[in-house]
Protein backbone atom coordinates (compact mmCIF):
# COMPACT_ATOMS: atom_id res chain seq x y z
CA UNK A 1 0.00 0.00 0.00
CA UNK A 2 1.32 3.54 -1.05
CA UNK A 3 0.52 6.62 1.36
CA UNK A 4 0.36 9.77 0.38
CA UNK A 5 -0.94 12.92 1.77
CA UNK A 6 -3.35 13.70 -1.06
CA UNK A 7 -4.34 12.56 -4.42
CA UNK A 8 -5.47 15.22 -6.96
CA UNK A 9 -7.49 14.15 -9.61
CA UNK A 10 -7.53 16.05 -13.07
CA UNK A 11 -4.39 17.92 -15.19
CA UNK A 12 -5.36 21.30 -15.15
CA UNK A 13 -4.67 24.79 -14.11
CA UNK A 14 -6.43 23.82 -10.70
CA UNK A 15 -4.81 20.70 -10.34
CA UNK A 16 -1.47 22.01 -11.40
CA UNK A 17 -1.27 24.91 -9.07
CA UNK A 18 -2.21 23.42 -6.34
CA UNK A 19 0.27 20.26 -6.46
CA UNK A 20 3.00 23.38 -6.36
CA UNK A 21 1.71 24.30 -2.82
CA UNK A 22 2.09 20.63 -1.92
CA UNK A 23 5.38 20.28 -3.62
CA UNK A 24 6.20 23.70 -2.32
CA UNK A 25 5.10 22.48 1.72
CA UNK A 26 7.05 18.76 1.36
CA UNK A 27 3.48 17.00 1.27
CA UNK A 28 3.33 13.87 -0.84
CA UNK A 29 0.58 13.52 -3.80
CA UNK A 30 0.05 11.81 -6.91
CA UNK A 31 -2.23 13.28 -9.71
CA UNK A 32 -4.57 11.36 -11.72
CA UNK A 33 -4.24 12.73 -15.47
CA UNK A 34 -6.49 10.25 -18.09
CA UNK A 35 -4.24 11.67 -20.83
CA UNK A 36 -7.01 13.77 -22.45
CA UNK A 37 -6.48 17.56 -22.89
CA UNK A 38 -8.15 19.76 -20.83
CA UNK A 39 -9.61 23.13 -21.54
CA UNK A 40 -6.92 23.94 -19.35
CA UNK A 41 -4.17 22.84 -21.76
CA UNK A 42 -5.52 24.07 -25.00
CA UNK A 43 -6.54 27.40 -23.35
CA UNK A 44 -4.77 31.09 -25.08
CA UNK A 45 -2.69 31.42 -21.52
CA UNK A 46 -3.96 35.25 -21.78
CA UNK A 47 -2.55 36.69 -18.14
CA UNK A 48 -4.84 39.87 -18.07
CA UNK A 49 -6.60 41.85 -15.70
CA UNK A 50 -8.76 43.76 -17.46
CA UNK A 51 -12.56 42.61 -19.21
CA UNK A 52 -11.53 44.21 -22.43
CA UNK A 53 -15.19 44.42 -23.39
CA UNK A 54 -16.67 46.95 -21.34
CA UNK A 55 -12.95 48.30 -19.68
CA UNK A 56 -13.79 47.05 -16.01
CA UNK A 57 -11.36 45.40 -13.61
CA UNK A 58 -12.28 41.98 -11.51
CA UNK A 59 -12.03 41.03 -7.67
CA UNK A 60 -8.80 40.51 -6.44
CA UNK A 61 -6.69 41.28 -9.88
CA UNK A 62 -3.67 42.88 -8.66
CA UNK A 63 -3.37 40.61 -6.12
CA UNK A 64 -3.92 37.56 -8.28
CA UNK A 65 -1.46 38.60 -10.62
CA UNK A 66 1.15 39.69 -7.98
CA UNK A 67 0.88 35.89 -6.79
CA UNK A 68 0.87 34.44 -10.09
CA UNK A 69 4.69 35.80 -10.65
CA UNK A 70 5.63 34.68 -7.20
CA UNK A 71 4.15 31.60 -7.57
CA UNK A 72 5.94 30.72 -11.62
CA UNK A 73 9.24 31.89 -9.83
CA UNK A 74 8.76 29.31 -7.49
CA UNK A 75 8.03 26.63 -9.96
CA UNK A 76 11.11 28.09 -12.21
CA UNK A 77 13.43 26.37 -9.53
CA UNK A 78 12.05 23.24 -10.24
CA UNK A 79 11.29 22.97 -14.09
CA UNK A 80 14.24 25.32 -14.55
CA UNK A 81 11.52 27.29 -16.77
CA UNK A 82 9.86 30.42 -16.02
CA UNK A 83 6.72 30.36 -18.58
CA UNK A 84 5.50 33.84 -17.87
CA UNK A 85 5.60 35.68 -21.69
CA UNK A 86 5.95 39.52 -21.39
CA UNK A 87 3.80 40.12 -24.45
CA UNK A 88 0.92 42.82 -23.74
CA UNK A 89 -2.24 42.98 -24.93
CA UNK A 90 -3.06 45.62 -27.30
CA UNK A 91 -6.56 46.41 -27.46
CA UNK A 92 -8.32 47.81 -30.87
CA UNK A 93 -10.46 50.56 -30.54
CA UNK A 94 -13.60 50.27 -32.87
CA UNK A 95 -13.96 54.45 -32.86
CA UNK A 96 -13.17 57.27 -31.12
CA UNK A 97 -15.97 56.79 -28.02
CA UNK A 98 -14.13 53.68 -27.09
CA UNK A 99 -11.12 55.72 -27.00
CA UNK A 100 -12.05 58.22 -24.76
CA UNK A 101 -14.15 55.61 -22.37
CA UNK A 102 -10.21 54.31 -22.00
CA UNK A 103 -8.93 57.36 -20.86
CA UNK A 104 -11.79 58.04 -18.88
CA UNK A 105 -11.53 54.93 -17.05
CA UNK A 106 -7.35 54.71 -16.78
CA UNK A 107 -7.57 57.90 -14.42
CA UNK A 108 -9.77 55.95 -12.08
CA UNK A 109 -8.05 54.20 -8.88
CA UNK A 110 -9.57 51.06 -9.77
CA UNK A 111 -8.33 50.97 -13.16
CA UNK A 112 -4.70 53.19 -13.29
CA UNK A 113 -2.42 51.14 -12.88
CA UNK A 114 -4.12 48.40 -15.67
CA UNK A 115 -4.91 50.92 -18.78
CA UNK A 116 -1.72 52.56 -20.25
CA UNK A 117 -3.25 56.16 -21.05
CA UNK A 118 -0.90 56.38 -24.20
CA UNK A 119 -2.30 54.96 -27.29
CA UNK A 120 -0.48 53.08 -30.01
CA UNK A 121 -0.47 52.15 -34.16
CA UNK A 122 0.65 48.54 -34.81
CA UNK A 123 1.66 47.80 -38.06
CA UNK A 124 0.17 44.79 -39.96
CA UNK A 125 -3.20 45.43 -38.78
CA UNK A 126 -6.18 46.99 -39.42
CA UNK A 127 -6.47 49.78 -35.99
CA UNK A 128 -7.62 53.08 -37.58
CA UNK A 129 -8.17 54.27 -33.78
CA UNK A 130 -4.72 52.82 -32.95
CA UNK A 131 -4.99 50.11 -29.32
CA UNK A 132 -5.09 50.50 -26.08
CA UNK A 133 -2.62 49.16 -23.66
CA UNK A 134 -2.96 46.56 -21.08
CA UNK A 135 -0.24 47.20 -18.52
CA UNK A 136 0.30 44.06 -16.70
CA UNK A 137 -0.94 42.06 -19.24
CA UNK A 138 0.86 38.74 -20.21
CA UNK A 139 0.93 35.32 -21.40
CA UNK A 140 1.47 32.25 -20.41
CA UNK A 141 3.88 29.22 -21.98
CA UNK A 142 1.12 26.83 -21.90
CA UNK A 143 2.48 23.79 -23.44
CA UNK A 144 5.48 24.18 -21.71
CA UNK A 145 3.86 25.02 -18.34
CA UNK A 146 1.72 21.55 -19.07
CA UNK A 147 5.16 19.44 -20.74
CA UNK A 148 7.19 20.32 -18.13
CA UNK A 149 5.33 20.25 -14.85
CA UNK A 150 3.56 16.65 -15.82
CA UNK A 151 7.23 15.41 -16.83
CA UNK A 152 8.24 16.49 -13.71
CA UNK A 153 5.39 15.11 -11.56
CA UNK A 154 6.12 11.66 -13.62
CA UNK A 155 10.11 11.98 -13.18
CA UNK A 156 8.95 12.01 -9.23
CA UNK A 157 6.51 9.52 -9.26
CA UNK A 158 3.77 11.79 -8.32
CA UNK A 159 1.83 10.97 -11.76
CA UNK A 160 -0.87 8.21 -12.58
CA UNK A 161 -2.05 8.02 -16.13
CA UNK A 162 -4.95 6.45 -15.28
CA UNK A 163 -8.72 7.30 -15.51
CA UNK A 164 -10.01 7.62 -12.16
CA UNK A 165 -12.44 5.20 -11.08
CA UNK A 166 -15.24 6.25 -8.46
CA UNK A 167 -16.55 2.89 -7.58
CA UNK A 168 -12.76 1.66 -6.84
CA UNK A 169 -13.19 4.74 -3.57
CA UNK A 170 -13.07 3.68 0.26
CA UNK A 171 -13.82 7.22 1.51
CA UNK A 172 -14.20 5.12 5.29
CA UNK A 173 -10.50 3.96 5.45
CA UNK A 174 -9.13 6.86 2.81
CA UNK A 175 -7.81 4.56 0.08
CA UNK A 176 -8.16 3.84 -3.49
CA UNK A 177 -6.65 1.02 -5.11
CA UNK A 178 -3.30 0.02 -3.47
CA UNK A 179 -3.14 4.34 -2.40
CA UNK A 180 -3.74 5.39 1.03
CA UNK A 181 -4.41 8.80 1.31
CA UNK A 182 -5.78 11.61 3.64
CA UNK A 183 -7.33 14.15 1.78
CA UNK A 184 -8.83 13.72 -2.01
CA UNK A 185 -8.56 16.85 -4.27
CA UNK A 186 -11.00 16.68 -7.28
CA UNK A 187 -9.99 19.16 -9.87
CA UNK A 188 -11.78 17.93 -12.59
CA UNK A 189 -13.21 20.87 -14.64
CA UNK A 190 -16.60 19.86 -16.37
CA UNK A 191 -15.83 15.85 -15.80
CA UNK A 192 -17.39 16.44 -12.27
CA UNK A 193 -20.57 15.85 -14.12
CA UNK A 194 -19.53 12.40 -13.69
CA UNK A 195 -18.50 12.72 -10.19
CA UNK A 196 -21.04 11.08 -7.57
CA UNK A 197 -19.62 13.25 -4.50
CA UNK A 198 -19.47 16.86 -6.43
CA UNK A 199 -21.85 16.08 -9.33
CA UNK A 200 -24.43 18.45 -8.05
CA UNK A 201 -22.13 22.21 -8.04
CA UNK A 202 -23.40 24.68 -10.66
CA UNK A 203 -21.27 24.52 -13.05
CA UNK A 204 -21.84 25.56 -16.42
CA UNK A 205 -20.10 24.40 -19.37
CA UNK A 206 -18.92 27.38 -21.91
CA UNK A 207 -17.51 25.94 -25.72
CA UNK A 208 -14.99 27.89 -26.69
CA UNK A 209 -13.00 27.13 -30.42
CA UNK A 210 -9.65 28.53 -31.46
CA UNK A 211 -7.84 28.75 -33.99
CA UNK A 212 -4.47 27.68 -35.37
CA UNK A 213 -3.15 29.36 -38.87
CA UNK A 214 -0.57 31.13 -41.06
CA UNK A 215 -0.59 34.15 -42.11
CA UNK A 216 0.78 35.27 -45.56
CA UNK A 217 2.15 38.23 -43.99
CA UNK A 218 3.55 37.86 -40.59
CA UNK A 219 3.16 40.08 -37.76
CA UNK A 220 6.82 41.52 -36.07
CA UNK A 221 5.78 42.13 -32.48
CA UNK A 222 5.54 40.15 -30.23
CA UNK A 223 2.11 41.05 -28.75
CA UNK A 224 -1.32 39.61 -28.29
CA UNK A 225 -3.87 41.44 -30.30
CA UNK A 226 -7.92 41.69 -29.17
CA UNK A 227 -10.20 42.37 -31.28
CA UNK A 228 -13.38 40.11 -30.73
CA UNK A 229 -10.60 37.68 -29.96
CA UNK A 230 -6.95 37.33 -29.14
CA UNK A 231 -4.32 36.47 -31.46
CA UNK A 232 -0.40 36.10 -31.36
CA UNK A 233 1.91 33.93 -32.36
CA UNK A 234 2.90 30.45 -31.47
CA UNK A 235 6.04 28.63 -32.78
CA UNK A 236 6.84 26.98 -36.41
CA UNK A 237 5.04 30.51 -37.84
CA UNK A 238 1.60 29.47 -36.21
CA UNK A 239 -0.61 31.96 -34.45
CA UNK A 240 -3.05 31.19 -32.01
CA UNK A 241 -6.71 32.80 -33.20
CA UNK A 242 -9.85 32.97 -30.42
CA UNK A 243 -11.52 31.72 -28.19
CA UNK A 244 -15.30 31.79 -28.86
CA UNK A 245 -17.39 31.62 -26.19
CA UNK A 246 -21.10 29.23 -26.51
CA UNK A 247 -22.98 27.68 -23.70
CA UNK A 248 -25.77 25.97 -26.58
CA UNK A 249 -23.69 23.84 -28.91
CA UNK A 250 -21.97 21.59 -26.30
CA UNK A 251 -21.64 18.28 -28.42
CA UNK A 252 -18.17 16.79 -28.69
CA UNK A 253 -16.85 18.08 -32.15
CA UNK A 254 -16.16 20.87 -34.08
CA UNK A 255 -18.63 23.44 -34.40
CA UNK A 256 -18.17 25.32 -38.38
CA UNK A 257 -20.32 28.23 -37.33
CA UNK A 258 -17.59 29.21 -34.77
CA UNK A 259 -15.24 28.76 -37.29
CA UNK A 260 -16.75 30.84 -39.71
CA UNK A 261 -16.93 33.03 -36.60
CA UNK A 262 -13.37 32.86 -36.11
CA UNK A 263 -12.23 33.85 -39.73
CA UNK A 264 -14.82 36.23 -39.99
CA UNK A 265 -13.87 38.22 -36.62
CA UNK A 266 -9.77 37.82 -37.81
CA UNK A 267 -10.43 39.30 -41.32
CA UNK A 268 -11.64 41.99 -39.65
CA UNK A 269 -8.66 43.57 -39.07
CA UNK A 270 -6.38 41.28 -40.21
CA UNK A 271 -6.13 42.15 -44.07
CA UNK A 272 -3.86 39.80 -45.89
CA UNK A 273 -4.38 36.16 -46.36
CA UNK A 274 -4.16 33.02 -43.78
CA UNK A 275 -4.64 29.62 -43.89
CA UNK A 276 -6.22 27.52 -40.91
CA UNK A 277 -4.14 24.82 -40.00
CA UNK A 278 -5.75 23.61 -36.81
CA UNK A 279 -9.25 23.84 -34.89
CA UNK A 280 -9.66 23.34 -31.17
CA UNK A 281 -12.00 23.28 -29.35
CA UNK A 282 -12.84 22.87 -24.88
CA UNK A 283 -15.19 23.39 -22.39
CA UNK A 284 -14.75 26.19 -19.75
CA UNK A 285 -16.40 24.76 -17.06
CA UNK A 286 -18.15 28.29 -15.32
CA UNK A 287 -20.73 29.60 -12.80
CA UNK A 288 -22.87 32.35 -12.60
CA UNK A 289 -21.22 34.45 -10.00
CA UNK A 290 -17.78 34.34 -11.87
CA UNK A 291 -16.34 32.75 -8.87
CA UNK A 292 -14.37 28.88 -8.15
CA UNK A 293 -16.15 26.58 -6.16
CA UNK A 294 -13.46 25.65 -3.52
CA UNK A 295 -14.70 23.44 -0.36
CA UNK A 296 -14.72 20.27 1.56
CA UNK A 297 -17.57 17.88 0.82
CA UNK A 298 -20.72 18.15 3.19
CA UNK A 299 -19.78 14.76 4.87
CA UNK A 300 -16.91 13.13 3.73
CA UNK A 301 -14.22 15.41 5.06
CA UNK A 302 -11.22 13.75 3.20
CA UNK A 303 -12.73 14.71 -0.09
CA UNK A 304 -12.31 18.02 -1.55
CA UNK A 305 -13.43 19.60 -4.54
CA UNK A 306 -11.39 22.52 -6.74
CA UNK A 307 -13.15 23.78 -9.58
CA UNK A 308 -15.43 26.54 -11.82
CA UNK A 309 -12.26 28.76 -12.78
CA UNK A 310 -13.75 29.51 -16.17
CA UNK A 311 -11.71 31.95 -18.44
CA UNK A 312 -9.28 33.12 -15.91
CA UNK A 313 -7.94 29.68 -14.96
CA UNK A 314 -4.55 30.64 -14.68
CA UNK A 315 -5.39 33.77 -12.01
CA UNK A 316 -8.13 31.94 -10.42
CA UNK A 317 -6.01 28.22 -10.47
CA UNK A 318 -3.15 30.05 -9.30
CA UNK A 319 -4.78 32.35 -6.66
CA UNK A 320 -6.77 29.78 -5.08
CA UNK A 321 -5.17 27.06 -5.05
CA UNK A 322 -3.05 28.63 -1.64
CA UNK A 323 -6.48 29.77 -0.47
CA UNK A 324 -7.57 25.71 -0.49
CA UNK A 325 -4.13 24.82 1.22
CA UNK A 326 -4.42 27.14 4.19
CA UNK A 327 -8.49 25.95 4.48
CA UNK A 328 -7.24 22.10 4.53
CA UNK A 329 -3.52 22.36 6.67
CA UNK A 330 -4.15 25.35 8.65
CA UNK A 331 -8.21 26.18 9.12
CA UNK A 332 -8.28 29.43 7.40
CA UNK A 333 -11.82 30.24 6.54
CA UNK A 334 -12.25 30.09 2.61
CA UNK A 335 -13.56 33.59 1.12
CA UNK A 336 -17.04 33.31 1.15
CA UNK A 337 -16.64 34.52 -2.76
CA UNK A 338 -15.43 31.17 -3.52
CA UNK A 339 -16.64 29.00 -1.00
CA UNK A 340 -18.48 25.69 -2.18
CA UNK A 341 -21.24 26.24 1.03
CA UNK A 342 -22.61 29.38 -1.00
CA UNK A 343 -25.08 27.59 -3.19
Amino acid sequence: MKNVDYIIVGDGYAALFFAHQLTKNKKSFVIFSEGRKSASQISAGIVNPVVLKKFTTFWRAQEQLDFLKISLAEIEKYTGVNYLIDASIHRIFHDENEQRLWSKKAQTEELSNFLNQNFKSVEGVRNDFNTGIVDQSARLNVNGFFGDLLTFHENNAQLIKEKFYYDELNIDESTYQNIKFSKIIFCEGMAVKNNPYFSDIPVIPNKGHHIRIRLSMPIHENITIKKKHFLFPLNDDLYFYGGTYDRDQLHEHVDESAVEQLRNGLSEFYPNDFDIEEVHFGFRPTVKDRRPIVGRHFEHHNLYVFNGLGARGILNGCYFSKSLYDFIESNVDLPEEICLDRF
